[in-house]
C-alpha cells in the first residue's frame, strides 16, 4: 500500500467515526431526555452518548491535518512544508488538548482547559473559513475549488460543535438536579428543550459529513 493510500484510508476512517459515534451519539441521547425512564437508566444511556461521543470528538482533530495531508502529496496544496507540518503540529496539539479533558475529567485544570479548547475552535473557524474564501476567490494555495468547499464546510462543522456545546449549558444543571432526586417536570423540561435544541445543528453536521464525502469520492464537483 502507497503511503498515499495509506493516509486516505485513516482520514476516510476518520469519517466513519464520526458519523457512526453522532449516530450513537444521537440515538442514546432520546433515552437520556426520556422521563418515564428511572434516574438510573438515564444515567447508563447518558455513559453510553458521551462514549459514543468521543469518536467524532477525536476523529475532528484528525481529519483535517489527513485531509491536508492528501491534498499536499497530490499537489493541490501549494504551500512550503513547513505549513503542512504546522498543520499537523497544532491539529494533534488539539486532539491532545481533546483526550485531556477526557481522561482528565473532574481535575480542578478541566474549566481553563475547556476554555482554551472552545476560543481554539473559535479561531480554527475564523481561519478556516478565511482560507477557503481566498482560495475560491483567487485560486490560490489550493488548486481545486471542491478542496477549499471542503475546508470551509469543515470550519461551519466545527462551528455547529460549538452551537451544540452552549446549547447543552442549562444541561449539566438541570441533569445534577435530576441525579439529586428532583425529578420535577420543570428539571425534565430543560433536559428535553436543552438536548432537542441540538438536533438541528446535529443534522447540519451530517449533511455536511456526507457533503465532504460526495466531494471527496467527486460525486460533486
Amino acid at each position: 500500500m502507497s503511503a498515499y493510500l495509506f493516509v486516505k484510508l485513516l482520514h476516510n476512517l476518520c469519517f466513519v467515526y464520526w458519523l457512526g459515534g453522532d449516530l450513537g451519539t444521537f440515538y442514546a441521547s432520546r433515552y437520556v431526555a426520556r422521563p418515564d425512564l428511572s434516574p438510573q437508566a438515564r444515567s447508563t444511556a447518558l455513559t453510553i452518548m458521551m462514549g459514543c461521543d468521543q469518536g467524532p470528538r477525536f476523529c475532528m482533530p484528525l481529519i483535517l491535518p489527513l485531509g491536508l495531508q492528501l491534498a499536499y502529496m497530490s499537489g493541490q496544496w501549494s504551500v512550503a512544508p513547513i505549513w503542512l507540518w504546522l498543520a499537523w503540529g497544532l491539529c494533534l496539539g488539539w486532539l491532545a488538548l481533546v483526550a485531556t479533558l477526557h481522561f482528565a475529567h473532574g481535575k480542578a485544570f478541566i474549566p481553563k482547559l475547556t476554555k482554551l479548547d472552545f476560543y481554539l475552535r473559535v479561531v480554527l473557524i475564523v481561519g478556516l473559513l478565511t482560507l477557503a474564501g481566498y482560495a475560491l476567490a483567487t485560486n490560490f494555495i489550493l488548486s481545486a475549488d471542491w478542496l477549499a468547499i471542503k475546508l470551509g464546510i469543515f470550519a461551519l462543522l466545527v462551528m455547529c460543535g460549538l452551537f451544540i456545546r452552549m446549547r447543552l449549558k442549562v444541561f449539566g444543571a438541570a441533569w445534577g438536579k435530576l441525579m439529586s432526586g428532583d425529578e420535577s417536570d420543570s428539571v425534565n423540561q430543560v433536559i428535553r428543550s436543552s438536548i432537542a435544541s441540538c438536533r438541528p445543528f446535529v443534522y447540519l453536521i451530517w449533511v455536511g459529513l456526507l457533503v465532504n464525502a460526495a466531494y471527496g469520492l467527486h460525486l460533486i464537483y
